[in-house]
């Protein structure tokens, strides 16, 4: 797919960190960049940096998904290219012990749904209307391409740490769907890939402490250090523009593998 003018694009998660990276390289390219978030104040800040449009959207709801797209596209148009970075990351293990009493605790049920709403949940309600759309719309490609949809889990999908099983169940269940939904798709012409980011400077990390932040980019084997979003971002770029890629789920990692703890 060639970016650039007539181009529409969603993307979740759009008012910070990788979301707010993608929606300006992508604007960058020329591309109508529609933000779907619930930071209201945020969100119309990057809206209004990248030439785009703020959608208020609560991912889990569909309903709530099918009136920001409906925004959208009268807006900009059916979007060929949508990003899922819309998640929320918790800490807490399968099962506590007080350090105090001994008393032994499992993990609420509550939390662990809500990270399984958001992250899982979210993203295959955003990329199931919007494949929908994408579906109605004429070829775009020689191939016969309408569009593209590039979800985010994690490499905790893989090597999970203590405390993330929460966020691992989600982001691992984002990647196995990568693949059946991409061959579902495919005999229209969209395609399906997700990015597994390593340890990135986002929103998630801001509030640490600079040693522990200097202590986690030093893990990184190669470049040592935290990953700049502009970096997811230009992988999305480059996702839309290789046709070949689909159906698979590559790790932006610096080559790190994440210890128990």
């Amino acid at each position: 797919m060639q970016l650039g003018d007539g181009l529409s694009a969603v993307v979740t998660g759009g008012a910070s960190g990788l979301g707010a990276a993608t929606a300006r390289v992508l604007a960058a390219e020329g591309v109508k960049v529609a933000l779907f978030d619930l930071d209201e104040a945020r969100g119309r800040e990057v809206a209004e940096r990248t030439g785009g449009l703020f959608c208020r959207c609560d991912v889990t709801s569909a309903d709530a998904v099918a009136a920001a797209l409906e925004q959208a596209r009268s807006e900009h148009g059916t979007e060929r290219i949508t990003v899922n970075c819309a998640g929320i990351a918790i800490g807490k293990r399968t099962v506590r012990r007080d350090r105090e009493t001994g008393a032994l605790e499992p993990h609420d049920l509550e939390s662990f749904s809500k990270v399984i709403h958001i992250n899982l949940i979210g993203s295959f309600n955003v990329l199931s209307q919007s494949a929908a759309g994408m579906l109605a719309l004429e070829p775009l490609t020689p191939d016969g391409g309408r569009g593209v949809i590039v979800n985010t889990a994690s490499v905790a999908a893989q090597d999970g740490q203590l405390g993330q099983v929460a966020y691992a169940a989600s982001k691992g269940g984002v990647a196995a769907m990568t693949l059946p939904v991409a061959r579902d798709l495919a005999g229209d012409g969209v395609r399906v890939v997700t990015i597994l980011p390593g340890l990135f400077d986002t929103p998630m990390f801001a509030t640490l402490p600079d040693d522990i932040r200097d202590a986690l980019g030093a893990s990184v084997p190669f470049p040592s250090r935290l990953g700049d979003p502009q970096e997811y971002a230009a992988l999305v770029r480059h996702i839309c523009e290789n046709d070949m890629l689909n159906g698979e789920c590559i790790r932006l990692d610096g080559a790190v593998r994440l210890a128990p703890k």
